[in-house]
């Protein structure tokens, strides 16, 4: 057969199978520590994660082979709203929660530190290999908008 006419497939595919997602790309080294002692992966080498909270779907690969959130050894964010947003250190979004509530960043500020830290394991710690710096700031201006909006209402009248 000509090979002019035949596609291979990408090294790596870009979108979830399930929800079309744009996933991110992680390796073995990320993949290893959520999986059950003895599981190996069921995906190539790299292989990408589904960021979206509604999808089932952690990893996949270009031959749409999947992981799913019930392969992993313990829940992960943001699959599972109640899993820890820092994998490293443990911040959870009832932390955020409480720092807006109190109105002070004492939990947020410390966790930006140390994730900027030696300390941090987010390749090994974190489902996405990412640092989570992008997660905690967007919950915790998210936790705040609602406090904003009365605000600005109040003012208002």
């Amino acid at each position: 057969m000509n090979k002019a006419f035949v596609r291979e497939p990408d090294p790596i595919a870009d979108y979830c199978p399930r929800c079309g997602s744009k996933g991110q790309q992680v390796g073995w080294e990320t993949i290893q520590p959520h999986l059950p002692d003895g599981k190996t992966p069921t995906v190539a080498d790299p292989a990408n994660f589904c960021p979206s909270p509604q999808c089932d779907v952690v990893y996949f690969d270009a031959f749409e082979r999947v992981m799913l959130t019930s392969d992993l050894k313990r829940s992960v964010y943001p699959k599972d709203p109640d899993a820890p947003i820092c994998a490293c250190f443990g911040l959870t979004r009832q932390d955020i929660e409480a720092d807006v509530r109190e109105g002070v960043v004492t939990r947020v500020k410390g966790i930006l530190e140390k994730a900027n830290s030696s300390e941090a394991r987010c390749s090994h710690a974190a489902a996405n290999g990412q640092s989570c710096v992008a997660y905690v700031q967007k919950y915790y201006m998210q936790c705040r908008e609602p406090d904003a909006i009365d605000a600005a209402l109040f003012l208002d009248s």
